[in-house]
């Protein structure tokens, strides 16, 4: 086992008689075979809406709409420039909403001026719950930073690990490439089905959860592999782009196995960004005492 797995198996028995212990009075769902959970996925536009305006207020509260207990965020920007006021959007809405923050940024780059943070772009986690580790992977890409790019890997494909009362959740947010040519997303399916495997095995036992904008369709032939090891929980909920009159869905908060979905729905937001959100209402089975 590796120092990662047994940190966070340690981590996990303290965790769980702590939560043994300060809730008493859990459903019975919670104390028996599954635990509920809404997770939910944003495209969210650096903090711009669909009428172009930077908005975290109206931002913040259709997120708090959302009523979830992780999100995971996309086009996020930390000090990037003026489009977003210079400000680190992923802690500002963590803090707005009073949750954990976990960014994994797409690009990093020097300042303008020296001394100050750097400009940074990518997606985000945040998380009502504690974030037991974080990761941010690489996956193949074409940047739009350079003026002749050519696919390589490169960050961005953000993990975190959670402990949701008891039961190890891994969550994956993602971005996929926007071009009309598959060829860059084929490849990153490829390595986000290599990625969330290794990840498995490093935890197994862990629920997994991939979230973000896939800039394709469910029926789209770069996406089927993904759905021989993940399901889409939104399958048959309205288009998420653009926000104010959707036409295509190509947000996903897609679960893995053993996941139960309950409920998911594309909440009719037509304003706070270009992109709608995607919510979905989910139980995670866990282990019942003498049973394995």
């Amino acid at each position: 086992m590796s120092l990662r797995a047994r940190t966070f198996t340690q981590l996990s028995l303290a965790g769980a008689l702590l939560a043994l212990a300060v809730a008493p009075t859990a459903s019975a769902a919670d104390r028996g075979h599954s635990v509920p959970l809404r997770i939910a996925t944003y495209n969210i536009h650096a903090g711009a809406g669909s009428d172009g305006v930077f908005d975290l207020d109206r931002q913040a509260a259709a997120l708090r709409a959302l009523d979830a207990d992780v999100i995971g965020l996309q086009e996020v920007d930390v000090h990037w420039g003026a489009r977003s006021q210079g400000l680190d959007v992923a802690g500002e809405l963590a803090r707005r909403l009073g949750m954990r923050v976990s960014f994994a940024p797409i690009y990093s780059l020097d300042p303008v001026t020296a001394g100050e943070p750097r400009r940074e772009y990518g997606v985000a986690v945040l998380s009502r719950f504690p974030v037991r580790s974080a990761a941010n992977h690489e996956i193949t890409r074409l940047s739009t930073q350079d003026e002749n790019p050519v696919p390589a890997p490169a960050p961005g494909f953000g993990e975190v690990t959670l402990k949701v009362r008891g039961v190890p959740v891994q969550v994956f947010v993602t971005h996929l490439d926007y071009r009309a040519d598959p060829a860059v997303r084929r490849a990153q399916v490829a390595d986000t089905r290599r990625i969330m495997a290794r990840e498995r095995a490093e935890l197994p036992g862990a629920h997994q959860f991939l979230l973000g904008d896939f800039n394709a369709e469910p029926s789209a032939p770069e996406l089927a592999p993904l759905w021989k090891e993940l399901r889409d929980a939104g399958a048959g909920t309205p288009g998420t782009y653009p926000a104010e009159a959707p036409v295509k869905r190509i947000d996903y908060v897609t679960v893995g196995k053993d996941v139960r979905v309950r409920n998911a729905t594309v909440p009719p937001e037509p304003t706070a960004s270009d992109h709608r959100p995607v919510v979905a209402d989910v139980s995670l089975p866990r282990r019942v005492p003498g049973r394995g």
